[in-house]
């Protein structure tokens, strides 16, 4: 990703080293700039630690919040295949568990592909009226719980044994969401990589003196090895794309169907 700007870095330094050597090869005062840019070269290896803890930190969040989508869709399809008789509504349940997870996946790239949803032609024509369709589905589960409750198929404790989990869908979205829609604020990263490019195109002054032109080659290797840090932060800041750092939410989404398939094949 990096290869054209670390030719151009190389190139800026070297005629940087040139000019130097050319026209200023006795300047004593560049032999005290090491432990100047020693100290502000600490001071970035700070805040790119920050940097990439941070969008660690996101990343793993994303991880542990789809986690417990899993978790939470293989406890509702048990209870709900050992608490429900009838085959319609077992249907209807494995179908709308599987159907939260994928639209959700979908929901968190910024659209849904009803292709990947398994629905009847009435609950597709319904959730194409809603903008957020993860909520639609999850609508549609509580309103048959209601309605299940009401002919009495289920019973009260029924219903507050299945809450947690069936709650536990929004809560994982809600977080996956508030994760997608709050950025690292882009003054902090901007200020981040023009802090790296000036610190890494006027380290050759500090460096010439004792090295000659092999400070532009030390230049372009300490550029790639910030920028790759700060380039890593970007890439996993946002987990929900289809990068290869993000998080496998199309795997994590057939493990869903796979375990929800599968309990209630257990009847």
């Amino acid at each position: 990703m990096l290869w054209k700007e670390i030719i151009y870095i190389g190139l800026f330094t070297s005629i940087i080293v040139f000019l130097e050597l050319r026209f200023f090869p006795n300047a004593v005062v560049l032999e005290k700039l090491i432990g100047v840019y020693s100290l502000i070269g600490f001071v970035i290896s700070l805040l790119l630690v920050f940097r990439t803890n941070t969008a660690y930190d996101r990343w793993w969040e994303g991880r542990r919040k789809w986690g417990e989508l899993v978790n939470d869709s293989r406890n509702a399809s048990l209870k709900l295949s050992a608490i429900l008789k009838a085959e319609t509504d077992r249907d209807f349940f494995k179908r709308m568990i599987v159907n939260f997870a994928f639209a959700s996946k979908e929901h968190l790239r910024m659209g849904v592909d009803f292709g990947e949803l398994s629905l009847t032609q009435e609950e597709r024509d319904l959730l194409r009226k809603n903008q957020h369709v993860p909520m639609a589905i999850s609508s549609a589960i509580f309103q048959r719980v209601t309605e299940l409750r009401s002919a009495g198929s289920i019973t009260d404790a029924d219903v507050i044994i299945l809450e947690r989990n069936l709650n536990g869908f929004m809560d994982s979205l809600g977080a996956c969401e508030r994760i997608k829609n709050t950025p690292i604020p882009f003054s902090y990263s901007l200020f981040i990589k023009k802090f790296i490019f000036i610190y890494v195109t006027t380290l050759p002054l500090a460096f010439v003196v004792q090295f000659g032109y092999f400070a532009a080659l030390i230049s372009t290797f300490i550029f790639y090895v910030l920028v790759s840090m700060e380039v890593l932060a970007e890439e996993i800041e946002d987990p929900f794309g289809k990068d290869d750092n993000d998080l496998p939410t199309d795997q994590l989404c057939l493990r869903i169907k796979e375990s929800v398939e599968q309990s209630f094949q257990n009847k």
